[in-house]
């Protein structure tokens, strides 16, 4: 008993270091990106200054690319995407849709659009979305139910941060 005791133990102490160095690896991936950003932006100001249509054209592509990683690598790392699908998968009933409804019709919306009050009135937000293992929100967002959809809205300006599209069965 006491070897079962000291092996859990040693094997509980153990998996923090595992996941330590994939900490580190997107702590520097999220360095590196930035950097990107900042040579990207001053090639593109470089553009600007001295270069043609074309220059100006493509630098702008690889900056806009740039941002787009770094936006996705921090979501990666500070929400923890993946982390609500296999919770999802052992608690269907909490997940289940049920009989509900809204007033308007779906629409499929993506992150950075502008959307009415009626789509994120407080009867829509998700009052505790720990229990269905969501990312947190900052101040000022709330994850609001939209048909099977999850969006996180920034209700003090009425736009989309995130979409999680098909969350509910």
């Amino acid at each position: 008993m006491r070897k079962l005791i000291l092996a859990a133990l040693a094997a509980a102490v153990s998996i923090p270091t595992l996941a330590a160095p994939a900490m580190a690896q997107s702590r520097h991936e999220l360095r590196r990106d930035r950097q990107d950003i900042r040579e990207e932006r001053r090639e593109y100001r470089q553009a600007l200054r001295y270069g043609d249509r074309r220059d100006i054209r493509d630098e702008r592509r690889d900056l806009n690319r740039a941002r787009r990683e770094f936006r996705e690598d921090r979501r990666d790392r500070t929400w923890g995407r993946g982390d609500w699908r296999p919770y999802r998968n052992s608690h269907r009933s909490l997940y289940a849709r049920g009989n509900w409804n809204a007033p308007f019709r779906y629409q499929s919306f993506r992150p950075g659009v502008a959307i009415g009050r009626p789509y994120y009135a407080q009867r829509y937000w998700i009052a505790d979305p720990g229990r269905y293992r969501l990312p947190p929100v900052r101040g000022g967002q709330r994850w609001v139910r939209h048909y099977n959809d999850v969006v996180l809205v920034d209700h003090r300006r009425g736009r989309v941060v995130d979409v999680i599209r098909g969350f509910y069965w």
